[in-house]
């Protein structure tokens, strides 16, 4: 998942889906196991959209950190992930609220499912 850089004197490990093209660098969208090897960081990568953040967040057992980065954002992807976190947390009727938000009338059947749903879509596949 992850590759050295190129430059000898720089022995850092760069993330895969940081790839070297012609004009420098440039980022593609990260699969699900790089998603879940990205978990091993300390801090989550630069490239994830803050609903791809909380949920990174969240696989590191931090919901309230999760929960405050989609508290208040007012976009599809935003909401689904919130309903998500409160299903999570219990709150069913909560959760229902923000799945209605998101457009969306039904879940997953775990929340293991649910949560690695969400990651595809967000990754884009």
């Amino acid at each position: 998942m992850f590759f050295e850089g190129s430059d000898p004197n720089h022995r850092s490990w760069e993330p895969a889906w940081l790839l070297g093209g012609e004009d420098g660098w440039y980022k593609r969208t990260m699969t699900l196991d790089e998603f879940r090897a990205s978990l091993a960081l300390a801090e989550p990568p630069g490239s994830l959209s803050v609903p791809s953040t909380a949920l990174w967040w969240d696989a590191k057992g931090d919901w309230a950190r999760a929960h405050g980065m989609v508290d208040d954002l007012e976009t599809q992807e935003g909401m689904a992930v919130h309903a998500y976190l409160h299903r999570k947390e219990g709150v069913e009727w909560n959760a229902d609220y923000w799945y209605s938000r998101a457009g969306r009338k039904f879940h997953r059947t775990t929340v293991e499912a649910e949560w690695e749903a969400l990651v595809k879509g967000l990754m884009g596949g």
